[in-house]
């Protein structure tokens, strides 16, 4: 099971009860790195970058956080030699850190990022979503969501976006628009974009884009900031690149998705009645905050009234500042959520609470992590598990015979799907 770096391993018996989730990988790129730059010279629905860079006095390359397995030190040498070969000078090139609502990322966590000689000859910033300073208006989406953003993007001469797709609980996928969008937003505009309307709207789900409200605002606002190229990349388990996936913002972003989409997607007959799972894995299992990613993939494939064992290494504990207090604070989960609906009312990061408490109205959850003591988990509505084996073996003695239990070892990048059929007849 994905935890950590290292993983946590189960003797699982050879059981008719148990069947095990995983998508099938595409085999990792032999050169990566050749595949990434011959991708920059002949991307998909656009000109290659050395042309589009011709002639801009500056550049801003927008790349993922340290929570994201991106691997910036492949991707961003040949989009840097393409700019300054097309006379975009270095000292004009800032490389921005999409943090989202997170914390930045500075010092040596920087250079793990990028590789220390990017980290030193270029200009890396952090952005920073609540900082009116460094944020200006755009404009609105016809839904009425107002668009902030970092303004050293804004300004820029040339647009870049860089990042992974993976498959993501609202936006259907990562990658692509979801960089800008909540990558380089205000608070203010997460507080719509994360805010419990959103958040609970049936369109948004894995592997759903079509008629997806938070992909769609995405697509919106990219257009409307502009977006002058991408580079987006596929990894296996093991983190290695599958695919790379170059060009116009939306149209490369939805050749990757298409590529993942058979690899990601596992569809059974009927829901379970217990789902074990992960948080993902390092760098994503960092907090509780990011572990609602395994815990909502799971709810996907499991019957009312079922559970859900995950294993997640929350080296951070539960998350930041806000999420900490939030959940803590709840009663109950369903007090939780009446509350979240009450008018006006929205706090940083109350998404990541929202999605694990509105799980736990219909089902039960136990996790098994190393950052997060006993007490701080019960206080979350969780119960806690020491041995994470142990607590799989008395899973299986307390269930039936009839029983069907899933087996999710990369949680979140594994997307469970009942068969619509299944679904339509049930």
């Amino acid at each position: 099971m994905a935890f950590g770096r290292d993983g946590v391993g189960l003797d699982l018996p050879d059981d008719p009860r148990l069947t095990v989730l995983e998508g099938r990988d595409a085999a990792p790129l032999a050169e990566p790195a050749a595949a990434i730059e011959r991708s920059i010279t002949e991307p998909i629905g656009s000109r290659p970058l050395g042309e589009i860079a011709r002639g801009r006095r500056d550049a801003c390359i927008v790349i993922s956080d340290v929570t994201r397995p991106v691997p910036n030190k492949l991707i961003l040498p040949p989009i840097l030699k393409a700019l300054e070969s097309a006379g975009v000078p270095r000292a004009k090139i800032t490389i921005l850190i999409a943090t989202g609502l997170h914390r930045p990322n500075e010092g040596e966590e920087l250079v793990g990022l990028v590789g220390a000689e990017i980290a030193t000859a270029y200009r890396c910033e952090n952005h920073f979503a609540q900082r009116p300073e460094s944020i200006v208006r755009v404009g609105e989406t016809r839904s009425g969501i107002p668009v902030e953003l970092c303004r050293r993007y804004v300004e820029a001469d040339l647009k870049i976006l860089t990042g992974f797709i993976e498959p993501h609980m609202w936006a259907g996928y990562s990658g692509g628009r979801k960089a800008i969008l909540p990558g380089i937003a205000s608070a203010h505009t997460m507080s719509f974009m994360h805010g419990f309307k959103m958040v609970a709207d049936p369109g948004c789900g894995y592997d759903e884009l079509k008629h997806n409200p938070f992909h769609r605002a995405g697509i919106e606002v990219a257009e409307m900031v502009g977006v002058d190229f991408i580079c987006n990349v596929t990894l296996d388990a093991r983190k290695r690149v599958t695919g790379v996936f170059s060009g116009h913002f939306e149209k490369a972003h939805e050749a990757g998705c298409e590529f993942l989409r058979p690899q990601a997607v596992v569809e059974v007959d009927s829901p379970f009645d217990a789902v074990i799972t992960s948080g993902g894995g390092a760098p994503l299992d960092v907090s509780l905050y990011q572990t609602a990613k395994g815990i909502t993939g799971a709810a996907d494939v499991l019957r009312d009234g079922g559970e859900v064992l995950i294993c997640s290494e929350c080296g951070e504990g539960l998350g930041g500042r806000e999420f900490t207090e939030l959940t803590l604070s709840a009663k109950s989960p369903q007090e939780f959520l009446e509350r979240l609906q009450r008018p006006g009312f929205y706090v940083v990061d109350q998404w990541g609470a929202q999605e694990i408490y509105a799980v736990m109205t219909r089902v039960r959850v136990a996790l098994h992590s190393k950052g997060i003591s006993a007490d701080e988990t019960r206080r979350c509505h969780i119960e806690p598990i020491a041995d994470f084996p142990k607590a799989v073996r008395d899973l299986l003695g307390r269930l039936g015979a009839s029983a069907r239990i899933g087996v999710i070892p990369r949680g979140p990048f594994t997307i469970g799907r009942v068969r619509r059929e299944m679904r339509d007849a049930a």
